[in-house]
Order: C-alpha cells, then structure tokens, then sequence
C-alpha cells in the first residue's frame, strides 16, 4: 500500500508543476530531445532538466542519450496510478451526489 501511494504522490507531484505538465503535452505529440522540449520555456537548461528528472522519477518519461542528444519519450502507463484514483473519485463522488438527490427529492416529495 505504502509503494503504491508513493507513486500516486510522485505522478501527482511531477503533475503540479506548469512546466512539467507542458513537457508531457508537448512528448504527447511525440518524442524529443531535451533542447527541444526546453526552448519555449524561460529557464536554463540547467534547471529545465531538473523538471525532466523529475518527470522520469515518477515514471512518466523515459530517456534515451544516442551521441550528445537525449530524446524523451511519454510513457503513457505512467498516468495510471492518477487516472485510476480520479476514476475512483468519481464514482464515489457521483454516487454520493446521487444519493443526496435521491435524499432531496423525497424531501421536497416530488412526485417523478
């Protein structure tokens, strides 16, 4: 249990930051390498990889360096963990929000 709330913690961490969550829009079209992926962003490359590892951590990207060129690629899988507990969410939240329909309705006693 502890492991699989570590990586929900860490998708949903990669996921709160703007830029990190650009870079997987952007690898969503397809695979590229690092310049690439930071020219529309206004940070050193530096620190723009910082956001890549962190994107890596939590297994939504994978790397792969052939020369001096590191391509990234989305790894669609990695959004599991997240969507699976959205999905969970929602269905409780839904059955909830049905319920206090149903709750409401009988005490306005509408009669549908």
């Amino acid at each position: 249990m502890a492991t699989r709330t570590a990586v929900l913690d860490g998708v949903f961490h990669a996921l709160a930051d703007p830029t990190r969550r650009a870079v997987v829009e952007q690898l969503g079209r397809g695979p590229a390498a690092t310049s690439l992926l930071g020219r529309d962003h206004d940070m050193a490359l530096a620190s723009f990889s910082q956001h890549l590892d962190v994107l890596r951590t939590s297994g939504l990207v994978t790397s792969e360096k052939q020369g001096r060129v590191r391509t990234y690629r989305l790894v669609p899988a990695g959004l599991a963990p997240a969507e699976t507990w959205l999905d969970a969410q929602h269905r409780l939240w839904s059955a909830r929000l049905d319920q206090l329909d149903a709750y409401l309705t009988d005490l306005e006693g509408d009669p549908t």
